[in-house]
């Protein structure tokens, strides 16, 4: 096997130990795509069955009242003397009736992984808690711990205090992820806090052990953290939410141990696709150039054909005395349209003219009309 980079080995007191080889795993590929696949069913393979009662909003006696009666078919109470009688039961449209389709306990729950979906994913989960800007992105602090995969001595598997434990993970700059995660601890929003399930916090550091001798007991009162055994990697713990780059603290024996879980002579580790894939990068390499067929020419572009009707300088082409006529023409029209308005001006001007001598007219009219002698004064009308 190829040489790996190596790890840094932390004592309990945060000084360097030794060193350690990255495991083999740890540059699996990094399918996003698999890992949340997995995690959405495996999620599923721990809730209870849920149902409603087979009787609720049937225990009341209804019948239908039949056609003829102007009413709807639906089954309606019996009896009398109170206003549930006549009122509609047992249909999901009921005030008291059943609900539509109503649960059933046998309803699929769980669902099937394949192992090699389930292996990969936990492979990329491993992969990605090795990349310290992925376990930031997470959202994880890690600004004051000193080198991701972080790696402390075996002798951390025997700690058996919890204020042993908080002094550990200060001295090597993990503490704070511990207390931002028992910061964020709140009264969860809806009736899950009448459920047993009254609060909501932030996950801190996975604490990975190769050997329980009391670490279990010492870190699992310290807020957001978790343990986990190396031979029982859980997708749920490595990537919650379904989201890779989860903080994880390792013992040296757990990180060690990866090497014989996968591998040769364990569970295979998966191999990307592609080892490089930047396509424009290997597309334009000397390598598959020179070797490419050349860039065949491409057919001459012609423009589109004017037509003659509509395009002047199309025409001018075939009959440049007929291309001369449409733009006189062109120019007679709007010459047109410009004198037009001159022309509307004088008849509007001609119209006003007559207007001045209308009321006078009006009254010429009216006087002669009136009743009477209109000659008694002679020829003067006023």
């Amino acid at each position: 096997m190829a040489a790996r980079p190596l790890v840094s080995v932390f004592s309990l007191s945060g000084d360097k130990a030794g060193e350690t080889t990255l495991p083999a795993v740890m540059t699996a590929p990094l399918r996003p795509d698999i890992v949340q696949f997995v995690h959405t069913n495996m999620n599923k393979n721990k809730r209870q069955a849920y149902a409603v009662s087979i009787r609720a909003g049937k225990e009341v006696s209804a019948s239908s009242w039949g056609t003829g009666r102007a009413v709807a078919r639906i089954p309606r109470v019996g009896g009398g003397g109170t206003s549930r009688s006549g009122q509609g039961a047992f249909g999901n449209m009921c005030r008291g009736g059943r609900m539509f389709a109503p649960t059933k306990t046998w309803r699929k729950w769980h669902r099937k992984i394949n192992l090699s979906q389930k292996r990969y994913a936990v492979a990329s989960a491993l992969a990605a808690s090795a990349i310290p800007a992925l376990v930031m992105a997470r959202g994880h602090v890690i600004d004051e711990v000193p080198e991701v995969p972080l790696v402390i001595e075996t002798a951390v598997e025997s700690t058996k205090k919890t204020s042993v434990a908080k002094d550990v993970l200060a001295a090597i700059g993990a503490l704070d992820d511990v207390e931002k995660a028992g910061d964020s601890k709140k009264i969860r929003a809806g009736k899950g806090k009448m459920r047993n399930r009254r609060y909501t916090m932030r996950r801190g550091p996975l604490v990975i052990y190769k050997s329980n001798d009391g670490v279990e007991q010492a870190f699992r009162n310290l807020p957001g953290v978790e343990l986990c055994c190396v031979d029982r990697l859980n997708l749920l713990q490595l990537a919650p939410g379904g989201h890779m780059g989860r903080f994880c603290v390792w013992s040296q024996a757990a990180l060690e141990a990866l090497d014989t879980i996968y591998g040769e002579d364990g569970k295979r580790i998966p191999t990307a696709a592609m080892t490089n894939a930047d396509l424009a990068r290997i597309i334009n390499s000397d390598e598959i150039q020179s070797v490419l067929n050349p860039a065949k020419p491409q057919p001459k572009q012609y423009a589109p054909k004017a037509n003659p009707l509509r395009n002047i300088e199309a025409l001018e082409k075939l009959d440049p005395f007929a291309a001369n006529r449409r733009r006189m023409a062109q120019a007679a029209e709007k010459a047109r349209t410009a004198k037009k308005d001159e022309l509307l001006a004088k008849k509007r001007s001609a119209r006003t003219a007559k207007k001045a001598f209308k009321a006078q007219g009006k009254a010429f009219m009216a006087e002669a009309s009136k009743q009477g002698d209109v000659c008694a004064n002679g020829f003067e009308l006023s």
